[in-house]
This record gives structure tokens, sequence and C-alpha cells, in this order.
């Protein structure tokens, strides 16, 4: 392809590599799947932790039991379009849910684990869901939101949900043929939606953003384009990233099994564990976040283990980004591992720009850039007063197209229309570049998101929470930089006169009615929040006039 292809009256940049074909008649469970027979007995799945470890299940088990799930969901009721939220962490057994509902014809929309009730809540009744797929550790948040609960785990202590293992068995009792009755009568197709992740967007409280089994597809071929047949059953892959998140149960799951590779689950970070994974089950690749990176660069624990061991090849960061300071650290200290950033968002189905080309002569993208752009995936960097479009090596709005682009928000045509324009471009909302090598740097963020250790919290949501306490006349939050966590939730307050709430009250406030990541970390009081004429809160302003030190 050589040069990178451009369009004379825009400026818009493609791959410079072939695009690669997307098949047309396969749901994404299908194709996932495809091929698992022929890898039966091989290991898809394990859990980490624990001197022997956790659950394992073989790529055989793995389709076995999306197959019988998704056939007792079919007896249970659900039907084509029906939203299913699953509220698990991770475990092996994650995927088999996700793609059993999909493969029932439901549309799975996966939810914080760690969210409060209230959370939970808002995305099961702004979803619309008929059922709740839940485990012990959080049963408790579910189980008065009304709608039917299928558990997961050995614990009979649950009444009124319904056991996972023994809906499974009274479907092998009932036998398929009724679900494939019904199959017949609502034949699946790749424009139906699949999943609904919830995402803040560019701009303010989550949204349900609707992606479908072509979406979700067109982008594993494109994320996968450049891996050579001989790789196929190689990669072992931790499945640390949150599967409930687009790149947790895309770029991993779905990537890993679409690849027969295997995938070694840690439900949550704790360094020697971390640690004691990657080595005993010789992960080859990594995706992190750099706040874990930080941790394998600074803790005396990482001390304590023969790195001998490790057969880790690569890590990739992409759900925050990386200090270039950092980066050096780890190099220096893994100086065999190749650091891998990315680009990717939940509205372009995960991944839209890699550094990673493993085949010979092919080059990896330079240090600090997000990556090139994929095959099938059209971008271009806009003026956002004007739309007008730039050529290389200027900054504007990164722009993408491809059959990746969401369907749209749930229920939101305005904020869709926002985000998707006419012409099919999607806009991030990030600040970037291409340059003369076809590598895209991200420089800025327009949208206000905050990346708590990889986590988004949006400032809205906050703000609202803020000025909903009784002494508070204004509110504004915003992000600061963090060595640990990337950035932290930080806010200025204008709070009422002659009150006397501390900045430490209401902190506490805001921790009592939020998941933990999302709480304001640093708090100060102010006379004014700064606003511009049409009265966007400058949030710029405040940040530079925080001077916060940390301690």
């Amino acid at each position: 392809m050589g040069d990178i292809a451009m369009e004379a009256e825009e400026h818009i940049f493609r791959s410079k590599h072939p695009s690669v074909s997307v098949p047309e008649s396969l749901t994404l469970p299908g194709f996932v799947l495809a091929g698992a027979e022929q890898y039966a007995d091989k290991v898809a799945l394990v859990e980490a932790g624990g001197d022997s470890g956790g659950k394992t299940l073989t790529y055989g088990e793995v389709a076995r039991d999306t197959r019988r799930f998704a056939w007792a969901l079919r007896s249970f009721g659900l039907r084509k379009g029906h939203v299913v939220v699953v509220a698990l962490p991770n475990l092996a057994i994650y995927p088999v849910v996700a793609l059993g509902i999909m493969a029932a014809g439901g549309v799975f929309s996966g939810v914080n684990p760690l969210a409060t009730p209230a959370e939970i809540r808002k995305q099961v009744e702004d979803s619309e869901a008929k059922l709740i797929v839940a485990d012990a550790s959080t049963y408790h948040k579910v189980k008065d939101l009304g709608i039917p609960i299928i558990y997961i785990g050995e614990e009979k202590l649950i009444s009124g949900g319904i056991s996972w293992d023994e809906l499974l068995e009274a479907s092998d009792r009932a036998g398929p043929t009724t679900a494939m009755e019904e199959e017949k009568d609502q034949k699946l197709e790749q424009s139906d939606v699949c999943a609904l992740p919830y995402s803040s967007g560019t701009t303010g409280s989550s949204k349900g953003v609707m992606l479908t089994h072509r979406n979700l597809i067109a982008n594993l071929c494109s994320s996968l384009f450049s891996v050579p047949p001989e790789m196929l059953g190689q990669v072992t892959i931790l499945g640390l990233m949150p599967f409930f998140h687009i790149y947790g149960i895309t770029g991993i799951c779905c990537a890993a099994l679409r690849n027969k590779g295997r995938v070694v689950v840690l439900r949550r970070f704790e360094l020697r564990g971390f640690l004691q994974a990657l080595i005993h089950h010789e992960v080859t690749f990594a995706p992190i976040v750099p706040p874990i990176m930080l941790a394998m660069v600074k803790s005396p624990v990482v001390d304590e283990f023969d790195l001998g061991g490790l057969k880790l090849r690569s890590v990739m960061t992409a759900a925050a980004p990386l200090a270039p300071e950092l980066r050096a650290a780890f190099e220096e200290k893994f100086h065999d591992v190749e650091v891998q950033e990315a680009y990717g968002l939940t509205e372009h189905s995960c991944i839209t720009l890699t550094h990673c080309d493993p085949r010979k002569g092919h080059r990896n993208a330079k240090k600090h850039s997000v990556g090139f752009i994929l095959p099938n995936i059209e971008v271009k960097f806009i003026d956002p007063e004007s739309g007008q479009s730039f050529s290389k090596n200027m900054p504007g709005e990164l722009c993408v197209r491809s059959e990746c682009v969401m369907q749209g928000y749930f229920k939101n045509k305005e904020e869709t229309n926002r985000t998707v324009d006419q012409d099919g471009w999607l806009h991030t909302g990030d600040i970037g570049y291409i340059d003369d090598d076809g590598d895209v740097f991200i420089v800025d963020r327009i949208k206000e998101l905050i990346k708590y250790k990889g986590f988004q919290v949006a400032p809205a949501e906050l703000e609202a929470i803020l000025l909903a306490h009784p002494s508070v006349v204004d509110a504004a939050v915003f992000a600061l930089p963090d060595e640990e966590a990337g950035e932290i939730p930080a806010a200025c307050v204008v709070k009422k006169s002659g009150v006397n709430e501390t900045e430490e009250d209401i902190m506490r406030f805001i921790a009592s009615n939020v998941a933990s990541y999302k709480k304001i970390r640093v708090l100060r009081f102010l006379n004014s929040i700064p606003k511009s004429p049409s009265g966007k809160i400058l949030r710029r302003v405040l940040k530079e006039s925080f001077n916060y030190i940390q301690q």
C-alpha cells in the first residue's frame, strides 16, 4: 500500500496495510468459537489465585456451555433484543455468560461489580434489562431490583435467585429442541445489537453504547489482522482488565478465544498475586494500566520474585495516558518486555489504533505514539469549531469511520447525533495528529473525563451529587495528574455562607454515594467557580490555579 492513502478534497488517512475481509454470516459467538472443537482439550481460561489456582475451562467446555446457556435463556423466555445485565467480577465463566447471551439473541450489558447498588440500578433501569447475572459478591446489590437473577457459585444462600448449574441442567433435560424451534422464528442477523456497554462518551453521564455482531467482528478482524497462522494457540494473555469493559470482553477474551490462546483470569490486582500469575502461568502478553507498571518499577515486592521465570514478551496500555518517564523506567527494568500503547473507545467497539505488528520486516509504531491506523479504518483530524480537516502533523480532533462505529447511544438520539455525524464519522473528543510515517499521537482531550487508574469518572456525575448537598451552592470537578493513578478527581466547591461543613465532610458525602474509584481525592472551597460567557466551567483555569502538591 506504500504511503498513507489520502482523499484530495478532505484529509482522510487510511491504514498502510491492505484491507481485511470481514465474514458476512457469522454471529460474534460463532466467529469467536469457530474451530473450537479442534482445540477441545486445550485450556481456554484459567483463574489465577491460591496455590492451585481456581476454575479452568477448556475450549470444548467453553463452546458447550455457551450453547447450553443460550438454550437455557431461550427456554427461560429471553427473546431477541432483550438485555441481560452481568454483575460479575472477572471469572473464567464470564465470557461464556457474555457469549451465551449473544448466542441466544440477547444483549450483553456488563456492569462494574464494584459499583454501588444505586449505580447498578440506574444501568438496569436505563437498559430495560430482563435478567441479571450475579454471584455472591454482587447478589446483595441486585436482589431488590425486581427482575430475575441467575447466580453463579456453589452457595445455596440465595433465595429467589436461579442457580446457574440448575438452569443449565434443566436445559439439558429439556434438550435444545424448543430453543432451536424458536431460533428459526427469530434468526440472528449481524446487524442485531449484541452488546450494550455503558460509557460516558465525550460528555457527562453514562450512556448505553449499542454494538452489533458486525461491529465487534469487524473490530476483531482489524485488530487481529497481523497475527500469523503459526501464532494460533500460542499466546497466553492476562485477563486482569475488567471484563465488564469492552476492552476486557472483546480485546482480551474474544480476541484470545478467536486465536485459541489462553486467558489467565485475575479477579483483582494485588502485586504479589499478579507477579505469581505472570510467572506461574507463563503469561506472554499483559494488557495493564500505568499504575500497575508503576508498581512493577517501584515496589520492593518485585525483588521477592525470580524474574528469570518471566515469559512476558509485551505489555499494552490503552485505558490511560502513559507518562514518558514511567515508560523509560519500565523498559530499563524489564528490558526484554516490549511496551505498546493502544487507543480505543467503547463507541468504536474497542481498539482503533495499535503498535504491534509481529510479522517480519514490519516496524512497530514509535514510542509515545498510540500506534498506526488498523486496516478497514479511516481517520481524520478536524478543527472542532469549523469541521475543516487537517493534513499531517497538524493537531485536530480525532474522528474515526469504519464498520466498528456504534449504532448509537441507547434511547439518546441527541447525544448520538452529537457524536456520530451524518457521514458516519465518530467524533472522539480527543486531540491528536498523524506524522509522516503514519503514527498517531494523542496530545490532549477535549472531553473532560477523568481517567482514574484506567476507570472513567465523569465530572458531570460528581458535580450533580455535590450540588445535591444542602450546603453546596456551586461545584466543579476536574482531573489532576497523579503519579500512581494517572489522574485523580478533584473538586472546587462554593458553599452557602454560615454553614460549618469542612472539606473532609463534603468528600465523605461524595464517597458515601459513589463507587470507590469515583471518590473526590482533593477538595477546596472557593468564593466562585470561573465560567465562560456561555456558562461552561473553565476547568483548565481551576486546574492551573489549584497548585495541588502531592503529599
